[in-house]
């Protein structure tokens, strides 16, 4: 930006504050974010709506501005430890992008006392040469209280985690079992022995599968059928129940507790696919060919009964060994499973050819103890038995997507566009600088990132390839108009088979329901609050535009004025997208906390890791033995200047020509924990070097040092990344499975 383009232009935003006092404005016109001085900030609150004036450039080259009028303050409150300084109260907000203490007044602490987490409401906004003053609203206990990290997520985030009386009323009065009346109009299909297979954890099944040899037009084949919980049958669009969960719109999930979408009598009573009791479902009942394309499917709402609840580590076993003392115990249902293995490898090789995106990641999984301690940091490894249950679930998923597509009836995809021009060339000029050989063209497809990451699945520095290769992508969200889905090589894909715990799920249901019986479904008149509506107002204010899915020899996009219904679709669809992200985060940050707690009992020793991020303020550090990462500042990095090369994602030492990338091994010491930032800092361990004392990691030296931690938390650390009957199935073709995917 020139100096003078651009300047004194007002424009309205969001204030996105930054822990080292500074912040910023997200532009509502998606333009470059306005950087905020410390100064600017003192009048002004994390999340406030602002209109402001650019009045320079700053020497980094950012639009800096100014603020001129707070257009709306929202409703927030802040959770942060009361603390007593010089015989004055104050609240320390445990969100430092908050900027500021909070100033409480003698009588409005309620019965809190020092050292307490607490909700704080706020009386008086913040001036220029005045703190914001509040009220305690609420108390949480004690910082290290059981469960303490998720009390703090769910207000930080505004996560729903109480249901309305209306909600827990009507809940009361549905029934315990599936009753009689339920019934009609159902297939039953209690002598098919569907099974459920999950995790050794879960709580609530909402998925069975069976899987039986079918002919196939004139080949071999499969009869594959999934199973899913008909929660709409229970759940009236605009009902009590309903409203709550719209407004949730995804279960959230943390370590030793979930936050369900739906009551617990639905969730884990009346619509968990439960072994030997009766259960309503809606049925995807497909063929399958030998070579893995759904040749032709069905849906119908029937009754169920599952024979049996597997786990993916039984299952695997079963697998692994037909004649082992799990496949023994469970010897009338073996092949049912060999069955299942069969159709998943003939889905597996279909995938293959389509040239989706499959990277093989690692995911960890928490443990804690009962009084909600880290014991120890694991991988989840995916066995055959997830990869069998994905598959099938995927199939079920694109035949949704093509019923509903068909039926020209609106309804959510889950659209995932591919990458970027600008992420396309970072990873260009990254596979370049490489001399791999291997690059994507200008309209890159599903197939040429996957040949990327098989050719390179070998190499010293494939973790460095493929962590790169996933950056590129964008995230997947739903929304009513289709553009396909570039990871999983889709022309059209939505989600049908989790409608216990994400809301677009069930509105499928509703919308196939509807389909079915030669209806259509009105979406309800339902709340569209926070986030998602924020960013719905700012799109219909820009023209009330979208973009409509490209056909094959058409010119670009362009953008259609969609009508009132499908603008309501959408809203449900952005909704339900933030939403999604909002329990992402929140769930993140919960992780980052007990990490970060258990990390303070290991100050001072050292570790064996692996770099999984460069940038230019330092590199991100993957301890091997615990799976936790934090950050080596570049001022630790040794006494010579590096300089972050873009290109090869990597730090280099301008007089050694020491490299840091993504892969490269090192040693490193946990020097400092942040427990309110969610921060680790490491220090690198030089060969030869003379270590700190090894006194240092006696646990009474390591609580001395997260009493110094403590301190230094308020001072704030240096800028970083934050941390049977089946009824034959319609001859209808699953067109989007029979033709080649749009690239």
């Amino acid at each position: 930006m020139s100096q003078t383009s651009g300047l004194l232009d007002e424009v309205e935003g969001t204030i996105q504050g930054h822990r080292d006092g500074h912040g910023f404005v997200i532009r509502d016109d998606g333009e470059a974010d306005i950087y905020l001085p410390p100064n600017e900030m003192r009048a002004v609150l994390h999340k406030d709506r602002v209109k402001a004036r650019i009045v320079r450039s700053d020497r980094k080259g950012r639009p800096e501005g100014r603020v001129v009028e707070i257009v709306e303050r929202p409703k927030q409150p802040i959770i942060g430890r009361l603390l007593q300084e010089s015989g004055v109260w104050l609240v320390a907000p445990e969100d430092k992008r908050y900027g500021q203490d909070v100033l409480i007044p003698k009588g409005a602490t309620g019965t809190a006392k020092p050292g307490q987490v607490v909700v704080v409401e706020l009386t008086e906004p913040p001036a220029l040469f005045g703190q914001p003053v509040g009220r305690v609203r609420e108390v949480l206990g004690e910082v290290d209280d059981p469960g303490m990290e998720i009390e703090i997520a769910v207000r930080k985030y505004s996560v729903p985690h109480e249901f309305s009386e209306a909600c827990i009323a009507q809940a009361r009065m549905l029934p315990d079992k599936v009753r009689p009346q339920d019934k009609q109009h159902r297939v039953d299909l209690t002598d098919v022995p569907l099974v459920t297979i999950d995790g050794e954890d879960a709580r609530d099944f909402d998925d069975a599968v069976y899987c039986e040899p079918a002919r196939v037009g004139r080949g071999k084949g499969w009869r594959l059928l999934v199973a899913i919980a008909d929660v709409s049958h229970y759940v009236q669009t605009g009902s009590a129940i309903d409203i709550d969960a719209y407004d949730r719109a995804t279960s959230v999930y943390f370590p030793r507790r979930v936050i369900p979408m739906l009551p617990e009598k639905l969730s884990n009573g009346l619509c968990s696919l439960n072994p030997d009791v009766e259960r309503l479902c809606m049925v995807c009942d497909m063929l399958v060919t030998a070579k893995g394309d759904v040749h032709a499917y069905q849906f119908y709402p029937a009754v169920m009964f599952s024979h049996a609840r597997f786990t993916y580590t039984e299952v695997a076993a079963i697998l692994g060994n037909t004649r082992g003392p799990e496949a023994l115990r469970r010897k009338e249902r073996v092949t049912d499973l060999l069955n299942l293995h069969d159709v998943y490898r003939a889905l597996l090789a279909a995938r293959n050819v389509r040239g989706a995106v499959d990277f093989e990641t690692t995911e960890t999984q928490i443990i804690c103890d009962d009084n909600g301690r880290i014991e120890k940091i694991v991988p989840r490894t995916r066995n055959e038995a997830h990869r069998l249950i994905e598959e099938a679930m995927l199939a079920a998923n694109v035949c949704s997507a093509d019923y509903i597509m068909q039926s020209k009836h609106p309804g959510l995809f889950r659209v995932h566009e591919g990458p970027t021009p600008e992420k396309q060339e970072i990873l260009r000029n990254y596979l370049k600088a490489l001399g791999l050989g291997m690059n994507i063209g200008d309209n890159p497809k599903p197939g040429d990132f996957q040949a990327i990451a098989s050719a390179t699945k070998d190499r010293p520095d494939a973790q460095q390839i493929h962590s790169m290769l996933l950056r590129s992508m964008q995230q997947a969200i739903y929304t009513p108009v289709n553009s396909g889905h570039f990871g999983l090589a889709y022309d059209a894909y939505t989600h049908f088979t989790s409608p216990i715990r994400r809301y677009p799920d069930l509105l499928v249901h509703r919308v196939i329901k509807a389909i079915l019986g030669q209806t259509k479904y009105q979406l309800p008149v339902l709340p569209t609050p926070g986030e998602a509506h924020a960013k719905l107002a700012k799109r219909l204010q820009k023209g009330q535009t979208s973009r409509i899915p490209k056909q094959a020899g058409e010119p670009d996009h362009k953008p259609q004025k969609l009508g009132p219904e499908m603008l309501a679709w959408e809203a449900a669809g952005l909704h339900c997208s933030a939403n999604e992200r909002r329990a992402d985060e929140a769930s993140r940050d919960v992780e980052a906390w007990l990490k970060c707690k258990y990390m303070r009992e290991h100050l001072g020793e050292e570790y064996g890791g692996v770099v999984t991020a460069a940038t230019n303020f330092g590199i991100f550090v993957t301890l091997d033995a615990m799976y936790v990462e934090g950050l080596v500042h570049i001022t630790e990095l040794g006494g010579e200047y590096f300089r972050f090369d873009e290109a090869r994602q990597e730090l280099r030492g301008e007089r050694t020509g020491t490299r840091y990338a993504i892969g490269t091994r090192v040693r490193v010491q946990v020097s400092r924990v942040d427990l309110d930032g969610r921060r680790i800092d490491f220090r690198l361990v030089q060969e030869n070097e003379e270590l700190l004392p090894r006194a240092m990691k006696d646990k009474g030296v390591a609580r001395e040092g997260a009493s110094q931690v403590a301190a230094l938390e308020r001072a704030g650390p240096p800028s970083g990344k934050r941390s049977p009957k089946i009824p034959k199935p319609v001859a209808k073709k699953a067109e989007a499975n029979r033709r080649k995917p749009r690239r």
